[in-house]
């Protein structure tokens, strides 16, 4: 690139002396360091034809990297500017002293057409000091190639040399110098200290100003939209401009043509129009603009324009377009999760007034109701043969049987007490146990610490044959434990001897809690662990009963509850409450409800799990029982699964209130 136009003219080629490297060795190209290597061909002929002295002078010739073997440009001007020869014929001067003539320059469609037809033309560069085109070889495009791609000029040079440690060898016995570290090297340097000091003086004392962040001008767009300006940005609002005025069209014009100006007839038809429907604006042609009256309506409008933009509200609405149906659950069909009940499979038949309770003995077999007939009904589900009645006097409010196979008793609620009853169900030795807890010799001692009438008193039931415990106020429900020894009943109206719990082996009862918060639905045990669930009006609170303390307290946020039931597991509840909606708990996730179903119209009466298969269900006074599906799997991470199944229709309502305790019943229907 460093040669000029001199030195072609002197050798009479277009190409310098390294060109004619090309035809007298051999070009070899390296693919991977992409290198360049020239070989002599008359070196390995074998012949004598090159001398000693040529070969030592045309190495020196190659190794040489003095300044003198470089060939001086044609213009000699030095370093004066081109510009100043811009109106000159000339642009500069030779070693002679001649002047250098510009060439004439040529059109870029000639300069086109010349250079598609040069295969060479992309190694053609332009010498603007020398006026002259300049062609560069192969080889100096190599070497352009490779300073493109960041690397070293030659490829035989190696930019990363293995280091020669000069002071390893193996007879050293000492290092060079075995000193130690000098103090200034761990303390910071107090020259640079003093130089900082004397910056931030100058920088606080104005003497060292720091460039300033340049200030870019204000522009807006004069007809362009507001919605983007930072100005009209405002925090918690989203910014919507006022509707611009539509701009004046062809009729607006001081001389529309004659399409737009309406006729006397059309005037006169406006008249009929209605006031809203008519155009606020008709087209006339005036011969001038100076003849143009002013506009009769300009206040008017102008003042309905200023009440339109800061009276009229603006609300941006964003609408999205999205399918209903992909915003249901994807729930699994109901044919997977069968068995579960859908028609009418028995009826029982025997009361004469409504049933308010039943109860399923463990093993499926046997089912017990009360009716507000006064009577007590035991019933083989298989057949719905009637096996035993008993006549107990008065309203049976609720019912339960012992959970315990081999204690066939009863736990009825009549009237205001409640009466333990044997079954008389199993075989003759489970009969002879059951009588044999149903004794009572002598008065059991009561829990009256506080010095207070006793809270329960157990007595004797001669025409049952069984115990009644006569509590100090009416009692609402009853629940066992799962070994069947012990049970809780609960008094709404019993301040601190609300809920009771009592012992069947020793015939003791004594109230747990000194002071319960609420007012109690409904209490149960855990089925498998010493844990103690008692249901108010709002809350569930569940209590160890080993260690006499609360544990968790269930917040439900409904309005009243009305019944509760635990999942075999132990970690589920659900509620249900009086406005018609039913509450799924997993103690180990959280204590607000996990799932809450708005599923019945009227109050919720009793809502239960089946003992084996994933199914839950409510009843309530809608005349209608939810069977649902409640899959609760081991895997902590995953959430129970619940889906609707079914609703089993058929009963009818009496005094406005429907069936009670039908959810009992699906759970038996499996058995």
């Amino acid at each position: 690139m460093g040669h000029s136009d001199g030195e072609h003219e002197l050798e009479g080629d277009d190409l310098s002396a390294d060109d004619s490297s090309w035809s007298d060795g051999v070009w070899s190209e390296d693919d991977d360091e992409e290198s360049l290597s020239f070989e002599d061909s008359g070196e390995g002929s074998g012949s004598g034809s090159g001398s000693d002295a040529d070969s030592d002078e045309a190495a020196a010739a190659e190794e040489s990297d003095s300044s003198e073997d470089e060939v001086a440009p044609r213009n000699t001007v030095g370093d004066m500017p081109l510009e100043w020869y811009k109106d000159e014929e000339h642009i500069g001067y030779d070693i002679d002293g001649r002047k250098i003539k510009k060439r004439d320059r040529e059109g870029r469609i000639e300069a086109y057409l010349r250079n598609a037809d040069d295969a060479k033309n992309w190694r053609k560069i332009y010498d603007e000091y020398n006026d002259e085109e300049v062609q560069i070889t192969k080889e100096e495009a190599k070497i352009i190639s490779r300073l493109l791609k960041g690397k070293t000029p030659h490829a035989n040079f190696d930019p990363y040399p293995d280091y020669v440690d000069w002071f390893e060898y193996e007879d050293k016995g000492h290092p060079l110098s075995s000193a130690p570290e000098p103090k200034r090297r761990f303390v910071p340097s107090k020259w640079e200290q003093k130089k900082v000091v004397k910056l931030v003086r100058a920088i606080r004392n104005g003497w060292i100003k720091l460039d300033k962040p340049k200030e870019e001008s204000n522009l807006y767009l004069l007809w362009g939209d507001e919605t983007d300006t930072a100005d009209n940005k405002r925090q918690g609002l989203s910014y919507i401009p006022a509707p611009k005025p539509n701009l004046p069209g062809h009729e607006e014009s001081y001389n529309p043509s004659v399409e737009y100006i309406p006729t006397q007839e059309e005037i006169d038809s406006y008249q009929l129009m209605y006031e809203e429907d008519r155009p606020k604006f008709i087209p006339k042609r005036f011969e001038s603009l100076r003849s143009v009256p002013s506009y009769e309506k300009a206040l008017r409008e102008g003042f309905d324009r200023c009440l339109d933009l800061y009276l009229c509200p603006r609300t941006r609405k964003k609408r999205i377009n999205i399918d209903p149906e992909s915003l249901k659950p994807k729930l699994p069909s109901k044919k997977d999760l069968r068995p579960y009940p859908k028609t009418c499979y028995l009826e029982f038949k025997g009361h004469t007034s409504p049933v308010t309770s039943i109860s399923v003995e463990t093993t499926g077999q046997w089912l017990a109701s009360g009716s507000r007939d006064g009577t007590i009904r035991v019933w083989e589900v298989e057949t719905g043969r009637c096996l035993k009645v008993w006549n107990v006097g008065g309203d049976v409010r609720h019912i339960a049987w012992n959970p315990s196979p081999d204690r066939p008793i009863l736990a009825a609620i009549v009237g205001h007490d409640l009466v333990l009853i044997n079954a008389e169900v199993g075989s003759e030795e489970v009969q002879m146990r059951a009588k044999e807890l149903l004794k009572i010799g002598e008065m059991a001692p009561q829990d009256d610490t506080d010095g207070k009438k006793p809270a329960v008193r157990w007595m004797r039931h001669e025409t049952l044959d069984g115990i009644t415990l006569i509590h100090h106020k009416a009692v609402s429900n009853v629940d066992w434990h799962f070994k069947g020894d012990y049970f809780t009943t609960v008094v709404p109206s019993g301040d601190t001897r609300a809920v009771l719990l009592h012992q069947l082996t020793k015939k003791h009862s004594h109230h747990p809690f000194r002071k319960l918060p609420g007012l109690p639905v409904a209490a149960t045990f855990h089925p498998s662990q010493k844990m103690f669930f008692v249901a108010t009006k709002k809350f569930v609170r569940v209590y160890d009963l080993q260690k006499a303390q609360l544990v968790k307290k269930l917040e439900s946020g409904l309005r009243e509850i009305s019944s509760i039931s635990i999942h075999p597991g132990g970690d589920n509840v659900i509620v249900g409450s009086k406005d018609g909606k039913l509450c799924w708990f997993d103690t180990d996730l959280s204590t607000r409800p996990y799932k809450t179903l708005k599923i019945h119209s009227k109050d919720i009466t009793n809502v239960t799990f089946h003992r084996k298969y994933p199914l839950f269900a409510s009843s309530s006074e809608d005349c209608t029982a939810y069977v649902c599906h409640g899959m609760v799997y081991s895997d902590l991470n995953q959430n129970p699964l619940i889906v609707p199944l079914e609703i089993l229709r058929g009963h009818s309502s009496l005094d406005g209130r429907g069936m009670h305790v039908i959810g009992s019943i699906v759970s038996t229907v499996f058995f």
